[in-house]
């Protein structure tokens, strides 16, 4: 087989694929625990975490973001939110999120890019707010499940160009 159909062959019975999905689970789960630290664990020392603003673009450096969080600015956003420097923290809202619908738009031995879309519902004060979008995962591969890691995450929030509530937690 060549690289090339290596690299785009990859279905959601693909053991590589499964080990991107079950990392992007993982994440989830530590995001609704409020486990932000073990979270910023889950990035490669390179990988960026976005929320764009137009849900178009790809020129993620030359374009206004909501969110666009290298290594640096991930564990500063981690330390406002654990050490009590946030107000939003302090008074945070409870998540729950759904990641599903996975289409998978490369794969190989090293990288797995899949899209998918995610629900999530934060509570807080007696309110619920919703949050919706497709997201963009890029997960490079390690030699085990354990070493996979976040490349980059991108968030096209559905509403990303209206007024969005402010947000004490990390989509």
């Amino acid at each position: 087989m060549t690289e090339q159909a290596l690299m785009t062959q990859g279905t959601l019975t693909d053991e590589r694929v499964l080990r991107a999905i079950e990392l992007v689970w993982r994440e989830a789960q530590l995001l609704d625990q409020a486990e932000y630290e073990a979270w910023n664990e889950l990035y490669t020392d390179d990988g960026h975490y976005i929320i764009p603003i137009d849900p178009q673009t790809t020129d993620f450096d030359n374009s206004l973001n909501m969110i666009y969080d290298d290594r640096r600015m991930r564990r500063l956003r981690v330390h406002r939110m654990t050490e009590g420097h946030a107000i939003a923290a302090l008074d945070a809202a409870r998540t729950i999120r759904t990641v599903s619908r996975f289409s998978v738009d490369e794969a190989s031995d090293e990288q797995v890019t899949l899209h998918a879309a995610q629900v999530l519902i934060a509570y807080k004060r007696g309110n619920h707010d919703l949050w919706a979008g497709e997201v963009e995962y890029s997960i490079r591969l390690g030699a085990t499940a354990a070493e996979d890691r976040i490349l980059r995450k991108i968030i096209r929030l559905v509403d990303s160009e209206d007024v969005v509530p402010a947000a004490g937690f990390l989509l």
